[in-house]
Protein backbone atom coordinates (compact mmCIF):
# COMPACT_ATOMS: atom_id res chain seq x y z
CA UNK A 1 0.00 0.00 0.00
CA UNK A 2 2.85 2.38 0.75
CA UNK A 3 4.50 2.07 -2.65
CA UNK A 4 1.62 3.42 -4.73
CA UNK A 5 1.22 6.38 -2.38
CA UNK A 6 4.93 7.13 -2.70
CA UNK A 7 4.65 7.06 -6.45
CA UNK A 8 1.71 9.43 -6.36
CA UNK A 9 3.43 11.85 -3.99
CA UNK A 10 6.44 11.88 -6.30
CA UNK A 11 4.17 12.58 -9.23
CA UNK A 12 2.54 15.46 -7.38
CA UNK A 13 5.93 16.90 -6.50
CA UNK A 14 6.95 16.83 -10.15
CA UNK A 15 3.82 18.79 -11.02
CA UNK A 16 4.71 21.58 -8.58
CA UNK A 17 6.77 23.27 -11.23
CA UNK A 18 6.84 26.66 -12.83
CA UNK A 19 4.15 26.95 -15.49
CA UNK A 20 4.14 28.95 -18.69
CA UNK A 21 2.19 31.55 -16.70
CA UNK A 22 5.04 31.81 -14.21
CA UNK A 23 3.29 30.09 -11.30
CA UNK A 24 2.59 26.71 -9.79
CA UNK A 25 1.14 23.73 -11.67
CA UNK A 26 -1.47 22.00 -9.53
CA UNK A 27 -2.14 18.28 -9.09
CA UNK A 28 -4.92 18.47 -11.72
CA UNK A 29 -2.93 20.28 -14.39
CA UNK A 30 -4.25 23.77 -13.64
CA UNK A 31 -1.53 26.37 -14.15
CA UNK A 32 -1.64 29.25 -11.70
CA UNK A 33 -0.44 32.72 -12.69
CA UNK A 34 2.68 34.09 -11.05
CA UNK A 35 0.61 36.40 -8.84
CA UNK A 36 -1.31 34.13 -6.50
CA UNK A 37 -3.73 34.44 -4.81
CA UNK A 38 -5.46 36.75 -7.30
CA UNK A 39 -5.53 40.45 -6.40
CA UNK A 40 -9.18 41.43 -6.79
CA UNK A 41 -9.48 45.22 -6.67
CA UNK A 42 -13.18 45.79 -6.09
CA UNK A 43 -16.62 44.25 -5.87
CA UNK A 44 -19.92 45.51 -7.19
CA UNK A 45 -23.25 44.99 -5.41
CA UNK A 46 -24.56 41.48 -6.02
CA UNK A 47 -27.49 42.70 -8.13
CA UNK A 48 -24.99 44.21 -10.56
CA UNK A 49 -22.62 41.23 -10.62
CA UNK A 50 -22.68 38.47 -13.23
CA UNK A 51 -21.82 34.92 -12.10
CA UNK A 52 -18.09 34.37 -12.19
CA UNK A 53 -16.69 31.55 -14.33
CA UNK A 54 -13.46 30.11 -12.87
CA UNK A 55 -10.45 30.50 -15.19
CA UNK A 56 -9.92 26.73 -15.26
CA UNK A 57 -13.37 26.25 -16.81
CA UNK A 58 -12.76 28.93 -19.44
CA UNK A 59 -9.37 27.43 -20.34
CA UNK A 60 -9.02 23.89 -18.97
CA UNK A 61 -5.62 22.19 -19.10
CA UNK A 62 -4.69 20.43 -22.32
CA UNK A 63 -3.94 17.35 -20.22
CA UNK A 64 -5.57 16.59 -16.88
CA UNK A 65 -3.78 14.28 -14.39
CA UNK A 66 -6.31 12.26 -12.35
CA UNK A 67 -4.09 10.54 -9.77
CA UNK A 68 -5.63 12.40 -6.83
CA UNK A 69 -9.13 11.43 -5.82
CA UNK A 70 -12.42 10.51 -7.35
CA UNK A 71 -13.26 12.67 -10.35
CA UNK A 72 -16.64 14.36 -9.87
CA UNK A 73 -18.96 15.76 -12.54
CA UNK A 74 -19.94 18.94 -10.70
CA UNK A 75 -18.79 21.01 -13.71
CA UNK A 76 -17.44 20.53 -17.25
CA UNK A 77 -13.77 20.52 -16.26
CA UNK A 78 -13.35 16.85 -17.21
CA UNK A 79 -15.88 16.71 -20.04
CA UNK A 80 -15.07 17.21 -23.70
CA UNK A 81 -18.50 16.22 -25.04
CA UNK A 82 -21.63 14.51 -23.74
CA UNK A 83 -25.25 13.73 -24.51
CA UNK A 84 -25.95 13.01 -20.84
CA UNK A 85 -27.90 15.41 -18.66
CA UNK A 86 -26.48 16.73 -15.39
CA UNK A 87 -28.60 16.65 -12.23
CA UNK A 88 -27.75 18.16 -8.86
CA UNK A 89 -28.91 16.49 -5.67
CA UNK A 90 -29.94 17.87 -2.29
CA UNK A 91 -29.42 16.68 1.24
CA UNK A 92 -31.92 14.28 2.81
CA UNK A 93 -32.48 15.35 6.44
CA UNK A 94 -32.34 12.69 9.14
CA UNK A 95 -35.78 11.81 10.46
CA UNK A 96 -34.46 11.84 14.03
CA UNK A 97 -33.32 15.49 13.95
CA UNK A 98 -32.26 17.28 16.01
CA UNK A 99 -29.52 14.92 17.16
CA UNK A 100 -28.09 17.32 19.76
CA UNK A 101 -30.28 19.54 21.92
CA UNK A 102 -29.47 22.04 24.67
CA UNK A 103 -30.31 20.27 27.93
CA UNK A 104 -27.52 21.33 30.33
CA UNK A 105 -27.55 24.39 32.65
CA UNK A 106 -24.39 25.89 31.11
CA UNK A 107 -25.98 25.61 27.63
CA UNK A 108 -28.58 28.19 28.72
CA UNK A 109 -26.01 30.81 29.75
CA UNK A 110 -24.92 33.72 27.59
CA UNK A 111 -22.67 36.74 27.21
CA UNK A 112 -25.50 39.28 27.41
CA UNK A 113 -28.12 39.54 30.14
CA UNK A 114 -30.79 40.90 27.79
CA UNK A 115 -30.66 37.81 25.55
CA UNK A 116 -31.70 34.43 26.88
CA UNK A 117 -32.02 31.02 25.34
CA UNK A 118 -30.21 27.70 25.17
CA UNK A 119 -27.69 26.62 22.52
CA UNK A 120 -26.06 23.27 21.73
CA UNK A 121 -24.93 23.78 18.15
CA UNK A 122 -21.73 24.01 16.14
CA UNK A 123 -21.23 27.58 14.99
CA UNK A 124 -18.82 26.18 12.41
CA UNK A 125 -16.74 24.48 15.18
CA UNK A 126 -16.38 20.93 13.82
CA UNK A 127 -17.60 17.35 13.56
CA UNK A 128 -14.83 14.84 12.80
CA UNK A 129 -14.17 11.13 12.92
CA UNK A 130 -11.10 10.37 15.01
CA UNK A 131 -9.37 7.23 13.65
CA UNK A 132 -7.31 6.84 16.83
CA UNK A 133 -10.28 6.88 19.19
CA UNK A 134 -12.55 5.23 16.57
CA UNK A 135 -15.47 7.53 17.27
CA UNK A 136 -17.19 10.66 16.04
CA UNK A 137 -16.35 13.89 17.85
CA UNK A 138 -18.22 17.17 17.90
CA UNK A 139 -17.23 20.61 19.18
CA UNK A 140 -20.06 23.08 19.58
CA UNK A 141 -21.14 26.39 21.06
CA UNK A 142 -22.69 25.96 24.51
CA UNK A 143 -24.90 28.86 25.50
CA UNK A 144 -24.98 32.15 23.60
CA UNK A 145 -21.32 32.81 22.74
CA UNK A 146 -20.58 31.39 26.18
CA UNK A 147 -18.21 28.44 25.85
CA UNK A 148 -17.06 25.55 23.66
CA UNK A 149 -18.40 22.08 24.47
CA UNK A 150 -17.59 18.56 23.34
CA UNK A 151 -19.66 15.47 22.47
CA UNK A 152 -18.89 11.99 21.16
CA UNK A 153 -20.79 9.35 19.22
CA UNK A 154 -20.19 5.74 18.14
CA UNK A 155 -22.24 6.12 14.94
CA UNK A 156 -22.63 9.84 14.26
CA UNK A 157 -26.32 9.78 15.22
CA UNK A 158 -26.49 9.10 18.96
CA UNK A 159 -24.43 11.66 20.87
CA UNK A 160 -23.18 11.78 24.44
CA UNK A 161 -21.95 14.74 26.48
CA UNK A 162 -19.17 13.33 28.67
CA UNK A 163 -18.28 14.73 32.09
CA UNK A 164 -14.78 16.17 31.79
CA UNK A 165 -12.25 17.89 34.04
CA UNK A 166 -11.82 21.27 32.32
CA UNK A 167 -14.89 22.52 34.17
CA UNK A 168 -15.48 19.50 36.43
CA UNK A 169 -18.75 17.72 35.86
CA UNK A 170 -19.43 19.38 32.51
CA UNK A 171 -18.51 18.79 28.86
CA UNK A 172 -17.00 22.27 28.52
CA UNK A 173 -13.55 22.17 26.92
CA UNK A 174 -12.88 25.91 26.58
CA UNK A 175 -14.31 28.65 28.76
CA UNK A 176 -13.25 31.57 26.59
CA UNK A 177 -16.01 33.68 25.09
CA UNK A 178 -16.46 33.13 21.39
CA UNK A 179 -18.53 33.79 18.33
CA UNK A 180 -17.96 31.29 15.56
CA UNK A 181 -15.05 28.93 16.01
CA UNK A 182 -13.31 26.26 13.92
CA UNK A 183 -11.86 23.04 15.32
CA UNK A 184 -9.66 21.11 12.89
CA UNK A 185 -8.56 17.53 13.51
CA UNK A 186 -5.24 17.27 11.66
CA UNK A 187 -4.28 13.56 11.38
CA UNK A 188 -1.14 14.41 9.40
CA UNK A 189 0.29 16.82 12.02
CA UNK A 190 3.73 15.47 13.12
CA UNK A 191 3.54 17.14 16.53
CA UNK A 192 1.00 15.22 18.67
CA UNK A 193 0.49 18.30 20.85
CA UNK A 194 -0.93 20.13 17.82
CA UNK A 195 -3.12 17.37 16.43
CA UNK A 196 -6.18 19.51 17.11
CA UNK A 197 -6.32 23.17 16.17
CA UNK A 198 -8.90 25.70 17.32
CA UNK A 199 -9.48 29.05 15.65
CA UNK A 200 -11.67 30.87 18.18
CA UNK A 201 -13.24 34.19 17.28
CA UNK A 202 -13.15 36.12 20.52
CA UNK A 203 -15.50 39.06 21.12
CA UNK A 204 -14.26 40.47 24.43
CA UNK A 205 -12.09 42.22 25.39
CA UNK A 206 -11.47 42.72 21.66
CA UNK A 207 -12.51 41.05 18.43
CA UNK A 208 -10.04 38.69 16.82
CA UNK A 209 -9.25 35.14 15.79
CA UNK A 210 -7.21 33.32 18.43
CA UNK A 211 -5.27 30.11 17.67
CA UNK A 212 -5.05 27.25 20.20
CA UNK A 213 -3.55 23.73 20.03
CA UNK A 214 -4.55 20.47 21.74
CA UNK A 215 -3.39 16.87 21.84
CA UNK A 216 -6.81 15.43 22.65
CA UNK A 217 -9.35 18.08 21.63
CA UNK A 218 -10.28 18.54 25.29
CA UNK A 219 -7.37 20.31 26.98
CA UNK A 220 -6.43 23.39 24.99
CA UNK A 221 -3.34 25.57 25.08
CA UNK A 222 -3.42 29.24 25.84
CA UNK A 223 -3.64 31.54 22.84
CA UNK A 224 -0.52 31.05 20.70
CA UNK A 225 -1.28 33.44 17.82
CA UNK A 226 -3.90 36.05 17.00
CA UNK A 227 -4.94 37.43 13.63
CA UNK A 228 -5.73 41.04 12.88
CA UNK A 229 -9.13 42.69 12.91
CA UNK A 230 -12.01 40.87 11.26
CA UNK A 231 -15.73 40.44 11.77
CA UNK A 232 -17.50 37.64 13.60
CA UNK A 233 -18.26 34.48 11.60
CA UNK A 234 -14.65 34.32 10.42
CA UNK A 235 -13.47 30.71 10.05
CA UNK A 236 -10.47 28.65 8.92
CA UNK A 237 -9.66 25.57 6.85
CA UNK A 238 -6.73 23.66 5.38
CA UNK A 239 -6.07 23.26 1.65
CA UNK A 240 -3.96 20.08 1.36
CA UNK A 241 -3.61 20.39 -2.41
CA UNK A 242 -1.39 23.44 -1.93
CA UNK A 243 -0.46 22.79 1.70
CA UNK A 244 -1.69 26.12 3.05
CA UNK A 245 -3.90 27.15 5.95
CA UNK A 246 -6.63 29.47 4.78
CA UNK A 247 -8.92 31.93 6.50
CA UNK A 248 -12.46 32.66 5.35
CA UNK A 249 -12.86 36.18 6.68
CA UNK A 250 -16.17 37.96 7.07
CA UNK A 251 -15.82 41.52 5.85
CA UNK A 252 -17.66 44.55 4.54
CA UNK A 253 -17.06 46.25 1.20
CA UNK A 254 -15.96 48.89 0.60
CA UNK A 255 -15.61 49.19 4.39
CA UNK A 256 -17.71 49.16 7.52
CA UNK A 257 -20.13 52.07 7.97
CA UNK A 258 -19.64 53.17 4.35
CA UNK A 259 -22.87 54.03 2.51
CA UNK A 260 -24.15 50.97 0.67
CA UNK A 261 -21.56 48.63 2.23
CA UNK A 262 -22.34 44.91 1.92
CA UNK A 263 -21.00 41.67 3.39
CA UNK A 264 -18.33 39.79 1.44
CA UNK A 265 -15.61 37.24 2.16
CA UNK A 266 -11.93 38.01 2.34
CA UNK A 267 -9.09 35.50 2.07
CA UNK A 268 -5.72 34.91 3.67
CA UNK A 269 -3.40 31.93 3.32
CA UNK A 270 -0.22 30.84 5.05
CA UNK A 271 1.86 27.64 4.94
CA UNK A 272 2.91 27.80 8.60
CA UNK A 273 0.50 28.80 11.36
CA UNK A 274 3.26 29.90 13.70
CA UNK A 275 5.89 31.40 11.43
CA UNK A 276 3.84 33.15 8.77
CA UNK A 277 2.34 36.61 9.05
CA UNK A 278 -1.38 36.99 9.72
CA UNK A 279 -3.43 39.71 8.10
CA UNK A 280 -3.14 43.05 9.81
CA UNK A 281 -6.33 45.09 9.69
CA UNK A 282 -9.89 45.17 8.43
CA UNK A 283 -8.85 45.50 4.79
CA UNK A 284 -5.51 43.70 5.09
CA UNK A 285 -6.82 40.42 3.71
CA UNK A 286 -7.58 39.88 0.02
CA UNK A 287 -11.02 40.23 -1.52
CA UNK A 288 -12.29 36.74 -2.27
CA UNK A 289 -15.94 36.08 -3.08
CA UNK A 290 -19.27 37.89 -3.26
CA UNK A 291 -22.81 36.92 -4.20
CA UNK A 292 -24.23 37.74 -7.66
CA UNK A 293 -27.50 38.34 -9.49
CA UNK A 294 -28.37 34.61 -9.56
CA UNK A 295 -28.47 34.39 -5.78
CA UNK A 296 -31.75 34.74 -3.83
CA UNK A 297 -33.05 38.18 -3.04
CA UNK A 298 -32.68 39.75 0.36
CA UNK A 299 -36.28 39.68 1.53
CA UNK A 300 -37.76 43.07 2.33
CA UNK A 301 -35.10 45.01 0.42
CA UNK A 302 -35.91 45.88 -3.17
CA UNK A 303 -33.01 45.39 -5.56
CA UNK A 304 -30.70 43.64 -3.07
CA UNK A 305 -29.45 40.07 -3.08
CA UNK A 306 -28.50 37.71 -0.30
CA UNK A 307 -25.00 38.14 1.11
CA UNK A 308 -22.45 35.59 2.28
CA UNK A 309 -22.78 35.15 6.02
CA UNK A 310 -20.28 32.27 6.24
CA UNK A 311 -18.14 30.03 4.01
CA UNK A 312 -16.74 26.77 5.38
CA UNK A 313 -14.45 24.69 3.17
CA UNK A 314 -12.79 21.27 3.05
CA UNK A 315 -10.89 19.06 0.61
CA UNK A 316 -13.18 16.32 -0.70
CA UNK A 317 -11.59 13.79 -3.07
CA UNK A 318 -10.18 15.86 -5.98
CA UNK A 319 -11.60 19.31 -5.24
CA UNK A 320 -12.42 21.85 -2.56
CA UNK A 321 -15.99 21.78 -1.29
CA UNK A 322 -17.54 25.01 -0.04
CA UNK A 323 -20.64 25.41 2.13
CA UNK A 324 -22.00 28.93 1.72
CA UNK A 325 -24.41 30.29 4.32
CA UNK A 326 -26.42 32.94 2.47
CA UNK A 327 -28.28 35.56 4.50
CA UNK A 328 -31.67 36.15 2.89
CA UNK A 329 -33.85 37.76 5.58
CA UNK A 330 -33.34 39.67 8.80
CA UNK A 331 -34.91 38.36 12.00
CA UNK A 332 -38.56 39.10 12.72
CA UNK A 333 -38.17 40.21 16.31
CA UNK A 334 -41.86 40.72 16.89
CA UNK A 335 -42.66 37.16 15.78
CA UNK A 336 -39.55 35.76 17.50
CA UNK A 337 -38.32 34.25 14.22
CA UNK A 338 -34.57 33.94 13.52
CA UNK A 339 -32.89 35.43 10.48
CA UNK A 340 -32.95 33.32 7.34
CA UNK A 341 -29.60 31.74 6.56
CA UNK A 342 -29.54 28.66 4.32
CA UNK A 343 -26.66 26.51 3.04
CA UNK A 344 -25.66 26.52 -0.63
CA UNK A 345 -22.94 24.52 -2.40
CA UNK A 346 -19.78 25.64 -4.17
CA UNK A 347 -16.85 23.79 -5.76
CA UNK A 348 -13.28 24.86 -6.50
CA UNK A 349 -10.47 23.13 -8.38
CA UNK A 350 -7.81 25.79 -7.75
CA UNK A 351 -8.72 26.60 -4.12
CA UNK A 352 -9.69 30.21 -4.79
CA UNK A 353 -12.28 30.54 -7.56
CA UNK A 354 -15.72 29.09 -6.90
CA UNK A 355 -18.23 27.47 -9.24
CA UNK A 356 -21.75 27.60 -7.79
CA UNK A 357 -24.02 25.88 -10.31
CA UNK A 358 -26.89 25.05 -7.92
CA UNK A 359 -28.62 28.23 -6.71
CA UNK A 360 -31.19 26.40 -4.63
CA UNK A 361 -30.57 25.63 -0.93
CA UNK A 362 -28.66 22.45 -0.22
CA UNK A 363 -29.95 22.73 3.35
CA UNK A 364 -32.92 25.01 3.94
CA UNK A 365 -34.86 26.38 6.88
CA UNK A 366 -38.23 24.99 7.93
CA UNK A 367 -41.36 27.02 7.19
CA UNK A 368 -43.12 25.59 10.25
CA UNK A 369 -43.18 27.60 13.45
CA UNK A 370 -42.02 25.42 16.33
CA UNK A 371 -39.49 23.41 14.30
CA UNK A 372 -35.93 23.30 15.60
CA UNK A 373 -34.66 24.77 12.30
CA UNK A 374 -37.23 27.54 11.84
CA UNK A 375 -34.35 29.85 10.93
CA UNK A 376 -30.62 30.55 10.79
CA UNK A 377 -29.32 27.27 9.41
CA UNK A 378 -25.50 27.24 9.43
CA UNK A 379 -22.80 24.82 8.17
CA UNK A 380 -20.24 22.99 10.32
CA UNK A 381 -16.44 23.04 10.12
CA UNK A 382 -15.08 19.99 8.29
CA UNK A 383 -18.24 20.13 6.15
CA UNK A 384 -18.95 16.39 5.79
CA UNK A 385 -17.90 12.88 6.77
CA UNK A 386 -17.84 9.67 4.73
CA UNK A 387 -19.80 6.90 6.41
CA UNK A 388 -20.07 3.81 4.21
CA UNK A 389 -21.78 4.82 0.98
CA UNK A 390 -23.11 8.08 2.43
CA UNK A 391 -21.90 11.54 3.23
CA UNK A 392 -23.01 12.93 6.60
CA UNK A 393 -23.52 16.71 6.69
CA UNK A 394 -24.06 18.27 10.10
CA UNK A 395 -25.66 21.68 10.45
CA UNK A 396 -27.22 23.90 13.09
CA UNK A 397 -30.63 25.55 13.24
CA UNK A 398 -32.53 27.84 15.60
CA UNK A 399 -36.14 27.88 16.72
CA UNK A 400 -36.13 31.46 18.02
CA UNK A 401 -39.02 32.04 20.42
CA UNK A 402 -41.26 29.46 18.80
CA UNK A 403 -40.76 26.69 21.36
CA UNK A 404 -39.87 28.43 24.62
CA UNK A 405 -41.47 31.18 26.73
CA UNK A 406 -40.15 34.66 25.99
CA UNK A 407 -38.49 34.89 29.38
CA UNK A 408 -36.36 31.87 28.37
CA UNK A 409 -35.66 32.84 24.77
CA UNK A 410 -35.47 35.57 22.16
CA UNK A 411 -35.68 35.86 18.37
CA UNK A 412 -32.38 34.08 17.65
CA UNK A 413 -32.35 31.58 20.51
CA UNK A 414 -32.85 27.84 20.95
CA UNK A 415 -30.04 26.42 18.80
CA UNK A 416 -29.78 22.69 18.09
CA UNK A 417 -27.88 20.38 15.73
CA UNK A 418 -29.08 18.17 12.91
CA UNK A 419 -27.62 15.94 10.22
CA UNK A 420 -28.52 15.00 6.68
CA UNK A 421 -27.33 12.44 4.15
CA UNK A 422 -26.13 12.41 0.57
CA UNK A 423 -24.82 9.59 -1.57
CA UNK A 424 -21.02 9.45 -1.61
CA UNK A 425 -19.88 11.74 -4.47
CA UNK A 426 -23.59 12.47 -4.88
CA UNK A 427 -23.49 16.23 -5.45
CA UNK A 428 -24.13 15.81 -9.18
CA UNK A 429 -24.77 12.98 -11.63
CA UNK A 430 -24.65 12.63 -15.40
CA UNK A 431 -27.88 10.91 -16.39
CA UNK A 432 -29.19 8.82 -19.28
CA UNK A 433 -32.69 7.53 -19.84
CA UNK A 434 -33.43 4.31 -21.73
CA UNK A 435 -31.81 5.66 -24.88
CA UNK A 436 -28.04 5.35 -24.66
CA UNK A 437 -25.99 8.44 -23.98
CA UNK A 438 -22.26 9.03 -23.99
CA UNK A 439 -19.74 11.14 -22.14
CA UNK A 440 -16.21 11.63 -23.46
CA UNK A 441 -13.54 13.12 -21.23
CA UNK A 442 -10.83 15.55 -22.13
CA UNK A 443 -7.32 14.06 -22.48
CA UNK A 444 -6.31 12.49 -19.16
CA UNK A 445 -3.23 10.92 -17.70
CA UNK A 446 -2.89 8.54 -14.74
CA UNK A 447 -0.39 6.28 -12.97
CA UNK A 448 -2.86 3.67 -11.72
CA UNK A 449 -4.29 0.65 -13.49
CA UNK A 450 -7.81 -0.12 -12.19
CA UNK A 451 -10.77 1.94 -13.39
CA UNK A 452 -13.63 2.46 -10.92
CA UNK A 453 -16.96 4.24 -11.19
CA UNK A 454 -19.69 5.37 -8.83
CA UNK A 455 -22.94 4.74 -10.69
CA UNK A 456 -26.54 3.63 -10.41
CA UNK A 457 -27.28 1.65 -13.57
CA UNK A 458 -30.69 0.19 -14.26
CA UNK A 459 -29.65 -0.59 -17.82
CA UNK A 460 -25.93 -0.87 -18.56
CA UNK A 461 -22.68 1.08 -18.40
CA UNK A 462 -19.68 0.39 -20.64
CA UNK A 463 -16.41 2.27 -21.01
CA UNK A 464 -14.01 2.47 -23.90
CA UNK A 465 -10.55 4.02 -24.01
CA UNK A 466 -9.53 6.41 -26.78
CA UNK A 467 -6.10 7.68 -27.68
CA UNK A 468 -5.40 11.38 -27.77
CA UNK A 469 -6.56 11.60 -31.39
CA UNK A 470 -9.89 9.95 -30.57
CA UNK A 471 -9.25 6.46 -31.96
CA UNK A 472 -10.32 3.46 -29.85
CA UNK A 473 -7.38 1.71 -28.18
CA UNK A 474 -7.27 -1.95 -29.21
CA UNK A 475 -8.75 -4.20 -26.55
CA UNK A 476 -10.61 -1.34 -24.86
CA UNK A 477 -13.58 -0.97 -27.18
CA UNK A 478 -17.05 -0.64 -25.63
CA UNK A 479 -17.82 -4.11 -26.99
CA UNK A 480 -14.81 -5.49 -25.09
CA UNK A 481 -16.10 -3.98 -21.85
CA UNK A 482 -18.03 -6.16 -19.42
CA UNK A 483 -21.23 -4.15 -18.87
CA UNK A 484 -21.91 -2.87 -15.39
CA UNK A 485 -25.36 -3.16 -13.86
CA UNK A 486 -26.83 -2.12 -10.53
CA UNK A 487 -26.06 0.47 -7.91
CA UNK A 488 -22.64 0.90 -6.31
CA UNK A 489 -20.34 3.68 -5.16
CA UNK A 490 -17.17 1.66 -5.96
CA UNK A 491 -17.58 -0.55 -9.04
CA UNK A 492 -14.60 -1.79 -11.03
CA UNK A 493 -14.71 -1.60 -14.81
CA UNK A 494 -13.26 -4.64 -16.61
CA UNK A 495 -12.67 -5.69 -20.20
CA UNK A 496 -13.07 -9.19 -21.65
CA UNK A 497 -9.36 -9.70 -22.22
CA UNK A 498 -8.85 -9.11 -18.49
CA UNK A 499 -6.43 -6.30 -19.24
CA UNK A 500 -6.01 -3.56 -16.71
CA UNK A 501 -4.91 -0.05 -17.64
CA UNK A 502 -1.29 -0.40 -16.54
CA UNK A 503 -0.01 -0.44 -20.14
CA UNK A 504 -1.59 2.98 -20.65
CA UNK A 505 -0.20 4.57 -17.48
CA UNK A 506 1.44 7.88 -18.30
CA UNK A 507 -0.10 7.92 -21.80
CA UNK A 508 -2.67 10.61 -22.64
CA UNK A 509 -6.07 8.98 -23.23
CA UNK A 510 -9.74 9.84 -23.23
CA UNK A 511 -12.43 7.76 -21.55
CA UNK A 512 -15.83 7.38 -23.18
CA UNK A 513 -18.68 6.29 -20.93
CA UNK A 514 -21.67 4.69 -22.66
CA UNK A 515 -24.66 4.75 -20.32
CA UNK A 516 -28.12 3.30 -20.77
CA UNK A 517 -30.76 4.20 -18.16
CA UNK A 518 -28.75 5.30 -15.16
CA UNK A 519 -26.67 7.92 -13.35
CA UNK A 520 -22.90 8.33 -13.34
CA UNK A 521 -21.47 10.20 -10.34
CA UNK A 522 -17.70 9.84 -10.56
CA UNK A 523 -14.78 7.79 -11.86
CA UNK A 524 -11.14 7.28 -10.91
CA UNK A 525 -8.12 5.13 -11.77
CA UNK A 526 -6.59 3.46 -8.73
CA UNK A 527 -3.18 1.83 -8.30
CA UNK A 528 -4.87 -0.69 -5.98
CA UNK A 529 -7.46 -3.37 -6.65
CA UNK A 530 -9.18 -2.14 -3.48
CA UNK A 531 -10.28 0.98 -5.33
CA UNK A 532 -8.42 3.44 -3.09
CA UNK A 533 -8.76 6.88 -4.67
CA UNK A 534 -5.94 8.63 -2.76
CA UNK A 535 -8.25 11.62 -2.60
CA UNK A 536 -9.13 13.59 0.50
CA UNK A 537 -11.87 12.43 2.82
CA UNK A 538 -13.10 15.75 4.25
CA UNK A 539 -13.70 15.26 8.01
CA UNK A 540 -12.92 11.54 7.79
CA UNK A 541 -15.04 8.54 8.57
CA UNK A 542 -14.90 4.95 9.84
CA UNK A 543 -12.25 2.97 7.96
CA UNK A 544 -10.00 5.90 7.07
CA UNK A 545 -6.73 6.16 8.97
CA UNK A 546 -5.75 9.62 7.81
CA UNK A 547 -6.74 12.51 5.59
CA UNK A 548 -6.78 10.42 2.38
CA UNK A 549 -8.55 7.35 1.03
CA UNK A 550 -5.76 4.76 1.02
CA UNK A 551 -7.98 1.73 1.66
CA UNK A 552 -10.73 1.96 -0.90
CA UNK A 553 -13.81 2.18 1.29
CA UNK A 554 -15.33 3.51 4.46
CA UNK A 555 -16.82 0.97 6.83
Amino acid sequence: MQFPLTVIVAALSSLSAISALGGEVLYNGIELPSTWPPQIKEFRPADQTDPAVPPYLKNPPALIPIDVGRQLFVDDFLIESTTLKRSFHKLKPYEGNPILKPDKPWEAKGQWKEFHGPYAMPFSDGVWYDPQAKCFKMWYMGGLLYCTCYATSPDGLKWEKPKLDVVPGTNIVHTGNRDSSTVWLDPDEPDPQRRYKMFRFEKTPKWGLALHFSADGIHWSKEVRRAGHAYDRTTAFYNPFRKVWCFSIKGMFPKNQAPGAFQIRRYWEMPDLLNSSMWSGETGALLWVNTDRLDPRLEGFEGRRACIYDLDCVAYESLMLGLFALHQRYADREAGQPKKNEIFLGFSRDGFHWHRPLREPFVGVSKNRGDWNWGNVQPVGGCCLIVGDKLYFYYSGRAGSSRLPKQQSFWDADGSTGVGFLRRDGFASMDAEKNKGTLTTRPLTFRGKYLFVNSNTRGSLCVEVLDRKGAVVKGFDRNDCLPLHGDGTRQQVRWRNSQDLSALAGTPVRLRFVLNDGELYSFWVSPDASGASYGYVAAGGPGFSGSRDTGGKSK
